[in-house]
């Protein structure tokens, strides 16, 4: 039986931008639909149950921050936001409400659509994970059915950026991991720009592993380097 094409939602209100995106994924075999304000965007992922959305923030109607808000209450579907240069705020507050990459406008085709393939893959299983199972300290990661336990939480609900991120660090305890590190593991692709976006979903990490960064029980800060997980 032949596999289903991925399908990608593309949310913005320019109508060049949105042809040129169908043009580029549409040529990679992903079934496109697409919206031009964000109250549609609700509806067509409502009824379409995209495996991915790429989403401009400024829209008529609801902003795309709303949108993924919207998105967020019922699913984990990979999201990459598209922002406008000058919104180093927006993009972190994309991150803060659980998109799962960005592009800055203008942007290359070409980037967009190795962005959509890493994320994507990163969303997915990987049954050829070296540890099936992590068990650190209270911590348990099963990485075939991506499900994270802490002693004293229970099951913790990660989207798939921030399991990979937990993943990539308790597989490596007690080895300081650099951010441009965690983004090439994690991101998938040869990440360009600042790192911040690691420091978001390090806090999302503590938050949800109810982990004080003062006193870390999993994960530590090495100051002026990266991060590392707690053990030897």
């Amino acid at each position: 039986m032949e596999a289903q094409p991925k399908k990608i939602l593309v949310v913005d209100d320019e109508e060049h931008i949105i042809e040129l995106v169908e043009l580029y994924l549409g040529k990679e075999g992903y079934a496109i639909a697409s919206a031009v304000d964000g109250d549609r965007a609700v509806e067509l992922f409502r009824e379409s149950a995209p495996d991915l959305v790429v989403l401009d923030i400024m829209l008529p109607g609801i902003d795309g921050l709303e949108v993924l808000k919207e998105i967020r209450k019922t699913s984990r579907v990979p999201v990459i936001m598209l922002t406008a240069k000058e919104s180093e705020v927006d993009k972190v507050v994309g991150l803060e409400l659980g998109a799962d990459d960005y592009l800055t406008k203008p942007f290359s085709p070409r980037e967009l659509v190795a962005r959509v393939k890493a994320v994507l893959r990163r969303s997915e299983p990987q049954p050829e994970q070296v540890e099936e199972v992590v068990e650190r300290e209270g911590l348990t990661i099963d990485a075939q059915r991506r499900k994270v336990e802490v002693e004293g939480v229970g099951e913790v609900d990660l989207t798939a950026k921030e399991f990979d991120l937990l993943y990539a660090l308790a597989a490596n305890p007690g080895i300081v991991l650099t951010r441009d590190r965690l983004m090439e593991k994690v991101w998938g692709y040869e990440y360009v720009g600042d790192t911040r976006s690691v420091d978001v979903y390090i806090r999302h990490l503590r938050d949800k592993l109810k982990d004080d960064a003062d006193d870390p029980r999993f994960i530590e800060t090495v100051r002026g380097v990266g991060y590392r997980f707690k053990g030897a």
